[in-house]
C-alpha cells in the first residue's frame, strides 16, 4: 500500500493510527502528538476517526477527531479550528484531550443499518454507537406540578455520552466496518 494521500483520504485500509491519521487529518502531527503523550508505552488497541468540514462566513472551518482505545482507557482527542484575527492566516487550532478508564462507562451501544445489495449480499449501509459513561454529567431539576397535592422536587441525571456513526455517504463501506470492529472491541473491553 502506498503512504497517505492528501488529507481527508479514506482513513479505513490503514491499520496503524499513525497512518491513518496522516492520511485524513489535517493536523495529523497536533493529534498523534496529543495522543501519544498519554498513550505512553501501550500500544492501540483500536481506533476511529472523524473529520467534519464546515462552510461558514468565515470560510471552512474543519473539525477533527480521534477515539483511541489501548485496552483500558478511551482517549478521545478532537480539534477545531477557530478563527484569530491576530494569528498568522488568521486561525489557530483548538486541540482537546480527555482520557477515560473503561470502567467509568457503564453502557456501549451499536446499531447497524443493515441491507442488500443486487445479488442479495448483506451490505452494512451505516454504523451508530454510543458510549455513555456511569457518571451523571448533567443535573436538572424536575418542577413538581404546583396543582399536586404534595408537591415532589426530583431531578433528572443524563449520563455522558459518546456518539460515533458512519455511513455510506459519511466515511463508505471501510470506514463503517472499522467502526463496527472499534464498538465490538470496546462492548468486550467495557467491564460488565
Amino acid at each position: 500500500m502506498t503512504g497517505p494521500g492528501p488529507a481527508g483520504a479514506d482513513w479505513s485500509p490503514y491499520a496503524r493510527l499513525e497512518d491513518a491519521a496522516g492520511a485524513y487529518f489535517l493536523h495529523a502531527d497536533v493529534a498523534l502528538d496529543a495522543i501519544a503523550g498519554v498513550l505512553g508505552r501501550r500500544r492501540v488497541r483500536g481506533f476511529t476517526l472523524e473529520r467534519v468540514v464546515d462552510l461558514t462566513e468565515a470560510g471552512a472551518s474543519v473539525w477533527q477527531e480521534a477515539a483511541v482505545c489501548d485496552g483500558r482507557r478511551l482517549i478521545l482527542w478532537h480539534s477545531e479550528e477557530l478563527a484569530d484575527d491576530d494569528a498568522p492566516g488568521g486561525t489557530v487550532l483548538d486541540s482537546s484531550l480527555q482520557v477515560l478508564p473503561l470502567d467509568s462507562f457503564g453502557h456501549v451501544g451499536m446499531r447497524t443499518l443493515v441491507g442488500r445489495d443486487e445479488r442479495g449480499r448483506r451490505v452494512d449501509r451505516g454504523v451508530y454507537l454510543v458510549l455513555a459513561t456511569a457518571m451523571p454529567h448533567e443535573l436538572s431539576a424536575v418542577s413538581a406540578d404546583p396543582d399536586a397535592p404534595l408537591p415532589v422536587t426530583s431531578a433528572k441525571f443524563r449520563p455522558e455520552a459518546f456518539r460515533f456513526s458512519k455511513s455510506l455517504d459519511d466515511g463508505g463501506a471501510g470506514q463503517i466496518a472499522r467502526l463496527i470492529d472499534f464498538g465490538r472491541l470496546l462492548g468486550r473491553l467495557v467491564p460488565g
